[in-house]
This record gives C-alpha cells, structure tokens and sequence, in this order.
C-alpha cells in the first residue's frame, strides 16, 4: 500500500464490525485502517497518529462515541468524524449531528455507502486543514552544533517548506567536539540551506548549566521571536548539556503552547516518545543537512547516512511510512507538521 495512502481510525468494541470496516476501507478505498477498540484508545490513537478519519462507533464501553467526538473537536478539530449506530431513530442522529459529527450511517453497514462517505471526507479534511493552518514560528534549540539537525532536522525541513519561520539557537559553539570556528562555520551553512535565522551562544562545552544564565539566554530569544513551536533535547540523556538544555528550555519556554523533545545518539532507554512524525519526503534533505557538520562526520559514526537511515526507520514502525523522528511531547496546543500533511497538501 502506498505510503501516502489516507489513515482511518476505526473505534468499535464490537471486533467483527471493526475487521468488516477495516477490510472494506484497506481493499476497496485503499486506506492504512488503524482499530481501537473503545474511545479511550482512540483518543490515544488520534494523538499519535492524526488520522485522516475517524469511524467511531455510538454505544461503547468507558468513553462513549458520542463522548469521544466531543473531545476530538476539542483537540483536533478539524478531523472528519463518522459516527456509525445500530440504533435507527431520530434522536440518535440529532444526538449525533449536535455534537458535531460529519456522517451518521446505521448498521448493518451499506459497504458502498461507508467508501463513498470515507472518501468524501478524506478530502473535506484535507481542504480544512489547508485552511486552518497558519505559518508557525519554530524555535529549535540544542546545545551543541548539529544537535537540531540530528534530532529534527527532517522536521525542520518539513517546516521550510511549509513556508514556517525557522530560528535555530544554539547554546555552545562546540569547542570539546572540535575546532569551534569550523563548527560555527557548518551551522550557518545548515541554517541557510533551511532558510532558517542561527543565533549560536558561546556557552562553556560540557558545562552548560540547567538554570540562570541558560535560561535567561533562551528567554531573551523567545521573546525576540515569540515562538508558537519549541524543539529541544529530551531530560532523558546521558550528556548533562542535553540535560541541562532541556531543563532550561522548558523553564524558559513555559508560555509557549507546543514544546517537544527530540532524540539525541546520546539519549537513554528512558527517552519515552509520545508522537512519530513521519519525514519520508524529507530525509534526504536530513542527510543533506548533516553533511554540512563534514568536520565531525569522520569521527562521529551517528552522522552517517546509514545510520540516520536506520534510525528514522526504526521508528516508522510506530508511525507508519518509511521514515519518522520521535518527540516527546512536553505540552501542546499546535499540530505538529510532517511529511504526511505536506504531500496532501501540496497534491
């Protein structure tokens, strides 16, 4: 199946109906069809994966559809929702119509009506999301240079081209990991081929504190550019300046509404990702960006394409796709961008 291929969260408790709706959507609208089996999952599901639609079922156990529906118009609103009843009556349509469903269809299931209404609102999603989405300003942060790239620099390209404002601060010049003058070389040449602003403090290598003057750094460049989206080290790092960022970043940027970690060669198994975002269409611009770092890739095995490769596949195997950077979600308010959106997009 294509890896483009529009993604449906099926929601019913009831697993004969969940495997029918599953098997018609995969083979006769050619979806990837996720299934949960109550609402609560599904909620777990949308954050994870952000499907194109939701086919939830009414009457569930826990977290009702009804229920569920609510809360994805809180979160994601602009996600089509279908909702499916054995229950024929009026009252369960206008139940379902006020809380804002897309498509309300009875059981047993008209199979050729189910693909028609799925197909339809695969596209109705596709065009509020167009236009919904407005430029963000991202602000990634490391501590050292080639930390964003390695850890979202497929994202950040995700972002490039969605035409989102890009600033990249970097807390050291690197001086431990080699000469820093080259190191500062290589991060302006991978800021421009992103078309991103590079601010690069002088902070100490392998000393960078957790709190004062960290802090007040990121801060004054937070308020400089008013970020709607923060990138940062996870806490879940064996290097204390990953640490030290990370529990900066998070001080500093406390009224920012959508702060992620990412993933560093030096993380922990501790490290915890909460989103996959697939990069398929941008990891050969990751490895470009990469090779701007050429005075650290001889020594630096988790530069090579390889093993940049290697890893973004890994995880697709939690986000779909081919290729995926793992974050930790620290807080939340914007939706985050990837290679799936973008293809939709721009098709």
């Amino acid at each position: 199946m294509p890896e483009d291929s529009p993604r449906v969260l099926v929601v019913d408790d009831d697993p004969d109906v969940a495997l029918l709706v599953k098997t018609v959507l995969e083979r006769r609208a050619g979806c990837i069809v996720d299934v949960a089996e109550d609402g609560q999952v599904a909620v777990e599901r949308v954050g994870a994966q952000r499907p194109d639609v939701v086919v939830t079922d009414i009457e569930m156990p826990g977290l009702s559809g009804l229920e569920l529906l609510a809360e994805l118009r809180r979160t994601v609103p602009t996600v089509p929702v279908l909702v499916m009843t054995a229950h024929v009556s009026v009252e369960y349509a206008v139940s379902a119509l006020r809380a804002q469903a897309d498509e309300f269809l009875t059981k047993p299931l008209d199979n050729a009506k189910l693909v028609e209404s799925v197909t339809r609102l695969i596209e109705e999603g596709r065009r509020r999301r167009e236009g919904a989405r407005q430029p963000e300003r991202v602000l990634a942060i490391g501590a050292h240079p080639d930390d964003v790239e390695i850890g979202v620099g497929g994202l950040l390209a995700a972002h490039a081209r969605a035409g989102d404002e890009i600033t990249i601060l970097t807390l050291s010049r690197g001086a431990r990991g080699g000469d820093a003058d080259s190191r500062q070389d290589e991060s302006l040449a991978a800021a421009e081929l992103l078309g991103a602003r590079l601010f690069l403090k002088d902070l100490v290598d392998t000393e960078i504190p957790g709190g004062g003057s960290t802090v007040r750094l990121i801060e004054e460049v937070v308020q400089e550019i008013r970020p709607t989206i923060v990138y940062t080290h996870s806490g879940h790092d064996r290097h204390q300046d990953h640490r030290a960022v990370s529990e900066a970043t998070i001080v500093a940027t406390r009224r920012v509404g959508t702060v992620a970690c990412y993933q560093s060669p030096s993380s922990t198994i501790d490290f915890r990702p909460t989103r996959f975002v697939r990069i398929d269409q941008y990891l050969d611009e990751k490895l470009r960006l990469l090779e701007s770092f050429h005075s650290q890739t001889a020594s630096r095995e988790y530069l090579a394409p390889e093993f940049v490769t290697a890893t973004a596949r890994y995880w697709s195997r939690f986000g779909g796709g081919t290729a995926v950077e793992p974050l930790e979600v620290v807080r939340e308010t914007a939706e985050f961008i990837g290679a799936h959106e973008l293809s939709r997009r721009e098709s």
